[in-house]
C-alpha cells in the first residue's frame, strides 16, 4: 500500500486535535454546570416572584440550604430585606452559594473570605453561621448601605478585583430575599428529595433553627435544642412533628416571619429529612413534582386549628 502523504497526515493530526479540544470544551461547560448547580445534576429548588410569578431562580438543595442560612442571620440581626439581597448577590458571585474550601489565596466559603485579612479562622469561615454573620457585620459599617447601588455596597465589603460582578446576581438574590424573609408568600419550593440521616425526628431540625436564627426562634414552641426522642416539650406533638407558633418579629409582620420559617424549613427539607410543611392553611409536600408546590391542607380540621393558631407546622420523615 502507498503511504499516507505528508498533507493526509497533517488532516489526521489536525482531526485528532479538533477531537480533543471539542472533548475539553465539553468537559469545561460541565464542570462549570456542575459548579454553579453545586453538583447536584438537576437544580431541585426553585423560587418565583410573588408579584406575577414570571420571574424565577432555580437552584440546588445546598444552594438554597446556605441561601436560607444568609436570610435568617440577616433578620435575625433586625436587618431588612436589602441588606439579605446585597449578601445573597456577593455570595451567587464569590462561591454560587457554595461553602467551599478553596479559592483566590487563602479565600475560603460562601463569601470566599481570607483568615490572613481577619475574617476569623479557617474553620470558622467554613461555617456558613460565622461567614454571614461577618459579611453583614462589615456591611452595616458602610454608611447609607441600602441607599447605595448593590455592586457598590457588595464592593466596599469584599474588595474584589471584580467590582462590578455583583450587579448580575441581582434579580436572582431580590426573588431569593422576598422569599427567605417572608416577603413574598409561598414563592420557595423545593423537590425535597430525603438524604439519610444519623438522628431522625425534630432534634436535627431544631439545632439548624437555633444555629440559623438563634436559640430565642425556639421559645414560642416551648421546644429545646436537643431534647429527646420523645419530644413532650410543649408545642411538639410527637416525635416527627414541631409547631412554631409565629407573631410580629421587629418590623415584619406575623404572616412574614412565619412564610420566613416555612420557606427556611423547605429550603432545609432535604437536609433535615423535612417530609412536610403547613403554614396558613397551605402545604408543601416533598417529592410532589406537578402541579402548585403549595396547595391547600385537605383536613378542614387541622387546617383551622393550624391557621387560627398563626404556626408553622415542620413534620419529618419516618
Amino acid at each position: 500500500m502507498p503511504e499516507p502523504s505528508p498533507t493526509s497526515r497533517r488532516r489526521g493530526r489536525l482531526f485528532r486535535l479538533t477531537a480533543a479540544f471539542v472533548v475539553l470544551l465539553a468537559v469545561a461547560g460541565y464542570l462549570v454546570v456542575q459548579y454553579v448547580t453545586g453538583g447536584a445534576g438537576s437544580p431541585g429548588c426553585r423560587v418565583v416572584s410573588g408579584d406575577d410569578g414570571r420571574a424565577e431562580y432555580e437552584f440546588s438543595p445546598e444552594q438554597a440550604v446556605n441561601a436560607a442560612t444568609i436570610a435568617a442571620v440577616g433578620t435575625g440581626r433586625g436587618l431588612p430585606e436589602r441588606a439579605v439581597t446585597i449578601a445573597l448577590a456577593t455570595a451567587l458571585q464569590e462561591s454560587a452559594l457554595r461553602n467551599i474550601s478553596h479559592g483566590d489565596r487563602d479565600s475560603l466559603g460562601l463569601f470566599q473570605q481570607r483568615p490572613s485579612q481577619g475574617w476569623g479562622s479557617e474553620k470558622q469561615i467554613m461555617d456558613p453561621t460565622y461567614a454571614a454573620g461577618e459579611f453583614y457585620d462589615h456591611l452595616v459599617k458602610v454608611e447609607d448601605y441600602t441607599e447605595l447601588p448593590l455592586t457598590e455596597a457588595a464592593q466596599r465589603v469584599q474588595r474584589s478585583g471584580y467590582p462590578d460582578a455583583y450587579a448580575k446576581h441581582e434579580p436572582d438574590a431580590e426573588l431569593l430575599a422576598a422569599a427567605l424573609t417572608g416577603r413574598s408568600a409561598a414563592t420557595l419550593t423545593c423537590e425535597g428529595r430525603l438524604g439519610e440521616a444519623p438522628v431522625r425526628g425534630t432534634d436535627p431540625v431544631r439545632t439548624a433553627l437555633a444555629r440559623d436564627f438563634g436559640q430565642d426562634v425556639l421559645k414560642p414552641a416551648g421546644a429545646v435544642v436537643g431534647a429527646g426522642g420523645g419530644d413532650t416539650a410543649k408545642g411538639v406533638r410527637d416525635g416527627r412533628t414541631l409547631t412554631l407558633p409565629v407573631s410580629k418579629d421587629g418590623a415584619r409582620t406575623a404572616e412574614q416571619r412565619g412564610w420566613q420559617l416555612a420557606h427556611w424549613a423547605v429550603a432545609n427539607a432535604s437536609a433535615l429529612r423535612i417530609e412536610r410543611v403547613t403554614y396558613a392553611g397551605l402545604e408543601w409536600t416533598a417529592g410532589r413534582t406537578t402541579g402548585s408546590p403549595w396547595r391547600p391542607v385537605v383536613s378542614e380540621g387541622a387546617a383551622g386549628a393550624e391557621k387560627d393558631a398563626g404556626s408553622v407546622r415542620i413534620v419529618t420523615a419516618q
